[in-house]
């Protein structure tokens, strides 16, 4: 999706999950909403960037290196998967997930998602 901005609707949602995820205090509740602006997010490279490495931030404050070292990874090859459209819909961008496998897609966000 390059040269194409997010619209306005998505990005509103997107900043909602992430900021949600920066104030919740449950480290769960920011696991979630982190997942959430990740599906948010995919299609578009620097936002599904920047979600990585607020996903590797939290990661590496709660000492979880496998998560941390996944998301390295992932830091890599998100903005060129999003650029090309090759990325699995749906899927939650966390480590114990492959990178290429697709998950359903909560109706909320697919829903979103349909409209931009």
């Amino acid at each position: 999706m390059i040269g194409r901005p997010m619209p306005a609707r998505v990005r509103a949602a997107y900043r909602a999950e992430m900021r949600a995820a920066r104030t919740a205090t449950e480290p769960e509740a920011r696991w979630r909403h982190l997942e959430r602006a990740h599906i948010i997010s995919q299609p578009w490279p620097w936002p599904h960037t920047a979600n990585h490495i607020a996903m590797f931030a939290l990661a590496v404050a709660q000492h979880d290196r496998r998560e941390a070292f996944g998301q390295v990874i992932r830091i890599i090859v998100a903005a060129p998967g999003s650029a090309l459209s090759r990325y699995p819909e749906g899927n939650t961008g966390r480590a114990r997930v492959s990178l290429t496998q697709p998950m359903p897609m909560p109706d909320d966000l697919a829903k979103l998602l349909q409209t931009a």
